[in-house]
């Protein structure tokens, strides 16, 4: 196990196997997601607990419910919550988000995050182990994913979600599928110049049609180093 700092004074987190590592996606989703000054949310897989720590150091009135299927994901997220002095502001469960409904009430939470599964299986993308399960959706599929957000959010709620660029028509078909219109998008690329990597989307749970698209997210300058808003986002 070892420990890593986002940056010099911000949140810490330890990280171990079998539970996938911090990655600049969960960081950039983190940064994306509009918070309420205070509420209650909910982390849809949340691996090390990156992003409900960034969540509630966001809005010091929210508070964070993190769900996993690995039981090591759920004691990382516990021991980060408390190395970043968020214990009482953030508690995590272990849970399969496909049986969600035998855990936790429908509509109470007014925000969902996830950071999920990019591959379908059969891909060709599945890794070994544990890790493979952080890669595919042989444990949680993106049907599964959005049922369980749209199950767990009010009406009105809002749902905050990073993932792959060639996905995102199925990713919007299932989020109306369960009324979770999309509201905002941004495409993250390695330049300027570049095709996206990533994309981040907004939705709203019973939203009305309309989606803003935002200005790509660049990662790097024309010159290899990283690019404005990344040092600003990294505080560097």
């Amino acid at each position: 196990m070892h420990m890593d700092e986002l940056w010099p004074g911000g949140p810490r987190f330890y990280q171990r196997a079998p539970v996938f590592k911090i990655g600049t996606d969960a960081v950039l989703l983190a940064h994306f997601a509009k918070t309420p000054r205070e509420g209650l949310g909910i982390d849809l897989g949340s691996g090390t607990g990156v992003l409900s720590v960034l969540l509630a150091q966001k809005s010091p009135g929210l508070y964070m419910d993190c769900v996993d299927i690995l039981p090591e994901a759920v004691a990382l997220t516990t021991e980060n919550a408390a190395l970043n002095d968020l214990s009482a502001r953030i508690r995590a469960t272990q849970a399969d988000l496909r049986e969600i409904r035998t855990h936790l009430n429908a509509g109470a939470y007014d925000l969902a995050v996830a950071n999920p599964p990019y591959f379908p299986v059969g891909s060709g993308k599945r890794a070994a182990g544990a890790v493979a399960d952080a890669r595919d959706e042989t444990l949680c599929s993106l049907d599964n994913l959005i049922s369980a957000a749209a199950y767990l959010l009010r009406w009105g709620g809002q749902f905050f979600v990073v993932h792959r660029p060639e996905r995102l028509g199925e990713l919007f078909a299932t989020m109306n599928r369960y009324a979770l219109e999309p509201k905002r998008l941004r495409t993250v690329a390695p330049t300027a110049k570049q095709a996206p990597s990533l994309v981040l989307v907004e939705g709203r749970r019973g939203g009305n049609p309309g989606l803003i698209i935002e200005p790509p997210l660049p990662l790097y300058s024309p010159d290899g180093g990283n690019s404005p808003e990344i040092k600003e986002i990294y505080r560097r």
